[in-house]
């Protein structure tokens, strides 16, 4: 996964970030970046990290390696709490929100 791009540093760059859930690698190598005013898209095939990358990035998992940097300085985003302090909101896919609502009235 890759969003790097050239200019200001970024709000948020991270780097070689790997995760494993016992013998399962869910991330090898992620990187992301995004600059002030960016607005990113996460896309790729089935089990390609982009879940994991994200639950690092919102404190819900630590990740196994890797350098994450909030406005160029090193940064652990070590829980929910600290991620939040950053700024940093995660919306999950929920499918089943308003459960008594069909598609067509949602």
């Amino acid at each position: 996964m890759s969003g790097v791009s050239s200019g200001p540093v970024p709000v948020l760059a991270m780097e070689g970030m790997a995760k494993s859930f016992g013998g399962v690698h869910a991330l090898i190598d992620g990187r992301f970046e995004v600059r002030a005013g960016e607005v990113h898209a996460l896309l790729g095939e089935n089990g390609a990290g982009k879940s994991t990358l994200v639950k690092i990035i919102a404190g819900a998992h630590q990740a196994d390696a890797g350098t994450v940097r909030w406005d160029g300085k090193p940064t652990t985003i070590g829980s929910l709490a600290e991620a939040a302090g950053l700024g940093v909101r995660v919306i999950h896919q929920q499918l089943n929100v308003i459960r008594h609502l069909t598609v067509e009235q949602t």
